[in-house]
């Protein structure tokens, strides 16, 4: 790193290709929203000539520019892949939204990767920093995925490496801060008016050396005399921090009884580190200037992934299962070994239609090859995977997507990436392999969606488009669920924040056509008997021909929660013939499904049928049916009707420091505090009990709380009794709940 050749080798307009496993680098740029991930895609897109000028290719478009919706909204919602290349590596850059709401992209990215590079702004607070970051920080390394910082941004007033180098080291260090240390020192040029010192080059701590970015090209100079003490102990550090991580155990020995190590030596060391994924080094980066081709860093940025990350044979292949009874293959990255390949990302593209984001992990994939498909879904934390579904299609072009272009493939190998287009009904997360031998990829997980939006079609023309709209929108997005509520007849969307439904309806508009209205979402209510009651249902009519006739007389009595509905037939003297018994059964339960006073579903009571009349000519199933619910709503007219509302298990995951205000909340909602638990390092699990009517924003609500680092999830537990005041309050009004937005 530093000693390289520096010349580019991509060219813009030209499909980045790959020979040989080897020769790739896979990195998922992964960081907080505003930290300067595409940017830096851009300026190393440039640098390394993909592009020809800052953030464009040829039609005019950025790198990034590849879903209309993102362009409009200013900001990333969805994983890009940019190939460029450099000193004869294709190096794969999956930039990654920044938003919590997009974490589904992220996780693709994760899965498509081999390293990963964070990202971290020197103009943000800490507190940004730490929050979901240091947790795909933490999947990383449970993983063993080599990881490296980049500090962004150094170009703003107020902001210091060095504060952001310790505030990384604390983070991501752990028990061990000199794992996280700079490569690189910047170099800063004179004190404007605003008393800012602006970005003008670096100094590698190895090869003690000036890179000098001031004049638009990268020039080499030693370092001034005053400059030496403060380099050469971050030297001292860094090296210290290499060796420890070295595998020749008498390298530290050496150096403490002072042997000077070779730089060559140091940074092989420092190389295989990184490739393990025990040593994090941090670099900084920064634009191109208006007319220049390379951004300061970037250089040692592309040497860092080609020299210092992973190849994909290096890194564990995802465990697979075969099917209908073959055996288990052995799997490696080998292009000549057995398709298996697996789609990350969907998206659609006006021009070509639904294009697959494809990573093979074993064989080649190639244009116009059958392949197996098989899809069990992502898992879904909490909720049943999606229906499994299995197919073969013929694979079409293959391209490799850069902005809104897709530069044409002839074939990709083992440990690539491509972009497939019209690959049948492939979903993400579906398995690719050999028709001969199929196989399936274990899933990778998916965070629960929790945040409900209910929709309605805007008009009947966009109701009869709105089942297929919503199929292709969770067919592309696995983080977002599709639900029919039985209960409450609504159709819902449960996406990940108020970001993700904006990008849903919005997809649903611009991409399918469809115009669809947000309503409120309703919480399946329940309706319960509070005391013992009697009722009478008597149904006579006589207007001439065939008549209806049928009386019934039952008991209601309350049960325990969760009994449902107990129907008991004591008739004696056969007052209702034994042919209309299982009518009168049939009224009530239709009259309880229905509700007998909010218009909720009753539940948790005996019924029971003790007495009636019958007509030898004019009683019927219908008749009896009749009078069986009209015995039950004079039952519920003659009594006190309980509410039954669903309360949750909610498990909220968050820093120590918001321990005291998560619970605060929770019990300002209604909740019931079960308990709480440490779970790993400065971290608390707390378990509670809280109405589903209090937490339907509560994605929102604790991720504001929690600066973003809190995580949640909920399973319901059961229904209870409403609070006399709030039922009063929503009684006659079943279409409102009190958290209705």
């Amino acid at each position: 790193m530093g000693d390289k050749a520096h010349a580019h080798t991509g060219a813009a307009g030209r499909a980045a290709t790959a020979v040989r496993p080897s020769s790739v680098r896979n990195v998922v740029l992964v960081g907080h929203s505003g930290s300067g991930k595409t940017t830096l895609v851009e300026a190393l897109a440039l640098t390394a000539g993909a592009v020809n000028r800052a953030g464009r290719v040829e039609d005019g478009a950025t790198v990034s520019d590849y879903d209309e919706i993102e362009h409009r909204q200013q900001r990333s919602v969805q994983l890009s892949l940019v190939p460029v290349e450099w000193g004869g590596y294709k190096i794969n850059l999956l930039d990654t939204p920044g938003y919590a709401d997009f974490v589904g992209e992220l996780r693709a990215g994760l899965r498509a990767a081999d390293a990963a590079l964070f990202v971290v702004s020197a103009a943000q607070e800490a507190d940004a920093v730490a929050g979901a970051t240091r947790a795909v920080w933490e999947e990383c390394a449970a993983v063993g995925m080599p990881r490296a910082i980049v500090v962004t941004h150094l170009d703003t007033a107020r902001t210091s490496f060095e504060e952001m180098t310790r505030i990384c080291g604390e983070i991501f260090g752990g028990d061990d801060p000199d794992a996280v240390l700079p490569l690189y020192l910047p170099v800063h040029g004179p004190e404007g008016a605003d008393g800012h010192a602006p970005l003008t080059g670096l100094t590698g701590l190895l090869t003690q050396r000036i890179f000098d970015y001031s004049s638009g090209e990268r020039r080499e100079n030693p370092p001034a005399e005053d400059q030496r003490p403060a380099l050469q102990e971050a030297r001292d550090r860094l090296v210290e921090g290499i060796i420890a991580e070295s595998e020749d155990e008498t390298l530290m020995d050496r150096y403490l009884d002072g042997a000077e190590v070779d730089v060559r030596t140091l940074v092989d060391d420092l190389e295989h580190a990184v490739a393990r994924g025990t040593f994090h080094p941090v670099l900084t980066a920064a634009p191109a200037a208006p007319g220049t081709r390379q951004g300061i860093g970037t250089v040692e940025l592309l040497d860092l992934i080609t020299g210092g990350f992973p190849t994909p044979p290096e890194r564990p292949l995802p465990d697979v299962t075969p099917l209908h009874g073959a055996s288990r293959p052995v799997l490696t990255c080998d292009p000549d070994g057995p398709l298996v390949a697996e789609v990350v990302k969907t998206a659609s593209d006006p021009y070509v239609g639904r294009i697959s984001l494809v990573r093979v992990f074993s064989g080649t994939l190639r244009p116009d090859q059958t392949v197996h498909v098989f899809g069990h879904g992502l898992t879904d934390p909490g909720h049943e995977p999606r229906p499994f579904h299995e197919t073969e299609v013929r694979v079409g072009a293959l391209a490799s997507p850069f902005g809104k272009q897709q530069r044409p493939l002839t074939a990709c190998i083992a440990g690539d990436l491509a972009g497939v287009a019209k690959l049948g009904g492939a979903e993400t997360g579906d398995t690719l392999s050999d028709p001969d031998r199929p196989l399936l990829l274990d899933p990778w997980t998916t965070p629960d969606p929790l945040l409900p939006l209910a929709i309605e079609a805007h008009s009947k023309a966009d109701d009869d488009k709105l089942s297929q709209g919503l199929a292709r929108l969770v067919a592309e997005d696995p983080t977002m669920r599709l639900e029919q509520n039985q209960d409450t007849h609504q159709v819902v969307l449960w996406c990940l924040g108020e970001v993700h439904q904006d990008v849903a309806l919005d997809r649903l508009r611009s991409r399918y056509g469809v115009q669809v209205d947000a309503v409120p979402h309703k919480v399946s209510l329940r309706e319960t008997f509070a005391a013992p009651s009697t009722g009478r249902g008597r149904h006579v009519k006589q207007s001439g021909g065939h008549g209806q006739y049928a009386i019934c007389e039952i008991d209601v009595e309350p049960l325990p929660p969760g009994s449902g509905i107990e129907f008991v037939d004591k008739v004696v003297g056969g007052a209702v013939p034994r042919q209309f018994v299982p009518s009168v059964e049939k009224g009530v339960r239709a009259q309880a499904a229905r509700g007998v006073s909010a218009g909720h579903p009753l539940v948790d009571v005996r019924i029971t049928l003790r007495d009636g009349k019958s007509h030898s000519v004019d009683s019927s199933d219908a008749a009896f049916q009749t009078a069986g619910a009209l015995a039950l709503r004079e039952a519920a007219a003659d009594t006190r009707i309980q509410l039954l509302e669903p309360v949750a298990e909610v498990r909220v995951l968050v820093p120590d420091d918001y321990v005291g205000p998560v619970m605060s909340d929770l019990s300002g909602r209604r909740g019931r505090v079960i308990g709480t638990e440490q779970s790993g390092t400065g971290r608390t699990l707390v378990r509670a009990e809280v109405p589903e009517l209090e937490i339907g924003r509560y994605a929102v609500d604790l991720r504001s709380l929690s600066h973003g680092a809190g995580r949640f999830d909920r399973a319901y537990a059961r229904h209870e009794a409403m609070p006399p005041q709030l039922a009063e309050r929503l009684r006659g009004q079943p279409e409102n709940n009190p958290n209705d937005s």
